[in-house]
């Protein structure tokens, strides 16, 4: 008796489309019911749907992914990840976009090599395309910041009537909580704009 088919999706945050990976696994016919999906990011595998869906495959199923960073965030877990579903599972992995690993293909030493092959390449692709990505973002962050850009929320302005509220308060005329209220501002945010307000009086 052929085992169940299984199809599962990875995006790596909730705003992030996953339609495409859908129409791919709907192409192989993947039963809607046997596709799990992770509206999450991949730095571990404490991923919810996907540890269901481990749970639920048998010797003899067929698992779909559209690519192989699906199956981890680096090349150490790609290939633990890979070992684990083939070898300790028994289940056969296609991944969509790479022919090549389609283990149903190739059971023979020859198919089992050059499978072994293309996953090492593309899984160390996969690590390193995500190492360049971060560096990148770090390089044009540096870049920024060296052009006098600030990131973050923009410091907030005391109000023009704060340094009424400031000797109004220091009077004792006016509680804490209700000085930080008309200001609008936060206690340690009233505090550092109060040293800067007594540095230039």
């Amino acid at each position: 008796m052929p085992g169940k088919t299984y199809g599962y999706i990875r995006v790596s945050s909730t705003d992030q489309n996953e339609d495409r990976q859908v129409i791919a696994l709907r192409e192989r016919l993947v039963p809607e019911e046997d596709i799990y999906m992770d509206k999450q990011s991949g730095r571990d595998f404490e991923r919810p749907q996907y540890q269901r869906l481990v749970k639920r495959l048998r010797p003899g199923d067929l698992l779909y992914v559209l690519s192989i960073d699906r199956l981890g965030r680096n090349y150490e877990e790609i290939q633990n990840q890979w070992r684990l579903l083939t070898r300790d599972l028994c289940v056969d992995i296609c991944v969509i976009d790479m022919p090549l690993l389609d283990t149903r293909n190739g059971r023979d030493l020859m198919g089992a090599f050059i499978a072994d092959l293309v996953l090492q390449i593309l899984s160390f692709a996969a690590q390193n395309e995500r190492e360049n990505i971060r560096k990148r973002q770090e390089q044009g962050i540096a870049a920024a910041r060296a052009r006098g850009v600030r990131f973050g929320r923009p410091p907030l302005s005391p109000p023009e009537n704060f340094a009424a509220i400031v000797r109004a308060w220091e009077e004792k005329r006016l509680p804490l909580a209700e000085a930080l209220t008309q200001c609008g501002m936060s206690e340690a945010t009233f505090y550092r704009r109060l040293r800067s307000y007594r540095l230039r009086r």
